[in-house]
């Protein structure tokens, strides 16, 4: 019984260094995934830039859309990171940003004519750019604690980047409505007691003030994580 007892007690004491192994292995991959990802997407559109200048931005849905969208619905896992605690993040500024880029990313797949717009070229830029900015940060932080300069850049550059993507994806969402006006994509007439209308691009108008709104909340969070990050990298400084 003696013997069972300390088994047992063994078991329990390493079960919580194996789910560490486990998280840090599967952040680890994941990490990693998303940054060869965008890294071949953000290198596959500058090469085709410099090889074919602007004709090249109409076919940058065609040539990378496939795996921009893979990445890009891989995010939602990062919800599950934060809320089951194996990344140490604020879940609503990433609730946001993987709501709204996931939300766009459909808006562009659902109309083909749309595909070829120069904005869709800058946003998958700016989109990129944030992940390449953010992931290699993230994968510092496993394996070893990233430098000043990655960490100025992690929290400095990204805010205005992201202030960009969000103005960006308010003029897509502009350029956008008149193909679902034509269309009538997604406008719907819902069979309820007093029959109603759905008329989408009315819609993807109220969502404008709610993406500006929303985004604000998002910088603030962000502006504050970067002082607290600053503040912290600071006093380690002063300690060493």
């Amino acid at each position: 019984m003696d013997k069972l007892n300390k088994l047992q007690k063994s078991e329990r004491e390493a079960a919580p260094e194996m789910r560490c192994s486990i998280g840090f292995v599967y952040l680890f991959s994941y990490y990693l995934l998303q940054f060869c990802g965008h890294t071949w997407i953000f290198s596959n559109m500058t090469a085709r830039f410099l090889s074919f200048g602007l004709d090249a931005l109409a076919g940058t849905f065609y040539f990378v859309g496939v795996m921009m969208s893979l990445c890009l619905l891989l995010s939602v896992l990062e919800l599950f990171h934060i809320a089951d605690g194996i990344e140490e993040s604020q879940l609503l500024p990433r609730l946001v940003q993987v709501i709204e880029r996931n939300f766009l990313l459909l808006l562009i797949i659902s109309q083909e004519e749309f595909q070829s717009k120069t904005v869709v070229c800058v946003l998958f830029y700016l989109w990129n750019t944030l992940h390449l900015i953010r992931y290699p940060y993230q994968l510092m932080c496993l394996i070893s604690t990233p430098s000043f300069n990655m960490l100025w850049v992690r929290y400095t550059i990204a805010i205005p980047v992201y202030i960009l993507s969000v103005i960006t994806e308010g003029i897509s969402i502009l350029q956008a409505l008149p193909y679902y006006e034509s269309e009538g994509t997604y406008s719907v007439q819902l069979e309820t007691p007093i029959s109603v209308y759905v008329h989408f691009p009315y819609l993807l108008m109220a969502y404008l003030p709610l993406l500006v709104a929303v985004s604000g909340l998002t910088v603030r969070s962000l502006l504050k994580e970067r002082s607290h990050s600053l503040n912290n990298w600071n006093k380690k400084m002063k300690i060493g």
